[in-house]
């Protein structure tokens, strides 16, 4: 159960940033942001109210809350890196994030058996080498890395602070959407002081009618967000830390399967080589 749901994380995922990474191309980063997670909220807000699951509230939504506020400074910080470039190099150290939870796991006391640990190496190699290392080529500025650490960070603690924001499933649905409603709290602020200082919440050229045509597509990438955030705290719950967390983190892989796929975009022969590393790496997890 926890290879099958912490595979569906990284599907879900992967599919959400290659998404997200299409829409900014059309509109600022903080409008694909907030608009998805509202998005995101309103469907959790129904699921709440059929379910009754105001009625799990505790303590423990605290780490749904940090969750949400950690979640819009990565995102934000690893799309400025990007902007910073080289995304050769972005890319791949904001795929280093899974080790936040891996460590996690092993300090609460996993020890995954011999065939994990190799699988976790390997799969770990695999995701790097999935995002197109950039090996040679022009200096990286100081602030992109920094950045992208900040991110790489940010994603790992999302997925570790979700995790122990419930332990039923319907508690799980109030966590994501405390962690939603938060994510639009903590977005809605940045795009607010953003705006303020000059800067654009529509795009140049359509504006609102441009975001209203995205809607679907706005939607899609925050709720494939909240399932994923959902299939993970599961998979996390259900089985070792230290697997969930590298399957979930095979996302990368599907976002460049994605833009091959969608956008006939050539695969890069170290990109090839990681997506298998990180399929071998898969198999050993899930049989070991």
């Amino acid at each position: 159960m926890t290879a099958l749901f912490a595979l569906a994380t990284s599907l879900l995922w992967g599919l959400a940033d290659f998404g997200g990474g299409l829409l900014t191309r059309r509109m600022p980063a903080l409008t694909v942001v907030v608009v998805s997670q509202t998005a995101a909220a309103a469907v959790l807000a129904v699921i709440v109210t059929v379910t009754g699951a105001w009625s799990e509230a505790g303590g423990q939504l605290w780490f749904a809350v940090a969750a949400g506020a950690v979640g819009p400074v990565a995102m934000l910080s690893f799309y400025k890196a990007l902007a910073l470039g080289p995304m050769g190099v972005v890319s791949p150290l904001g795929s280093l994030g899974v080790a936040v939870p891996v460590s996690v796991g092993l300090i609460a006391g996993e020890r995954p058996g011999l065939m994990q640990f190799a699988g976790v190496a390997v799969a770990v190699v695999g995701i790097v080498l999935a995002g197109g290392p950039q090996l040679r080529g022009a200096p990286v500025q100081r602030r992109a890395v920094l950045l992208t650490l900040v991110a790489a960070f940010g994603f790992g603690a999302v997925m570790s602070l979700i995790a122990h924001a419930s332990t039923t499933v319907t508690g799980l649905f109030l966590a994501l959407f405390v962690q939603r409603v938060t994510n639009i709290a903590v977005g809605g602020t940045a795009l607010y002081v953003s705006v303020r200082r000059g800067a654009r919440a529509l795009p140049e050229e359509g504006g609102a009618a441009v975001v209203r045509a995205a809607l679907p597509a706005l939607a899609f990438v925050g709720l494939a967000d909240v399932a994923a955030n959902g299939t993970y705290s599961i998979a996390a719950q259900h089985g070792p830390v230290t697997v969930a967390a590298v399957l979930a983190s095979l996302y990368p892989v599907v976002t460049a399967l994605a833009a091959r796929g969608f956008l006939g975009e050539r695969l890069r022969g170290v990109q090839a080589a990681g997506a298998g590393l990180a399929l071998v790496g898969t198999v050993l997890l899930a049989t070991g």
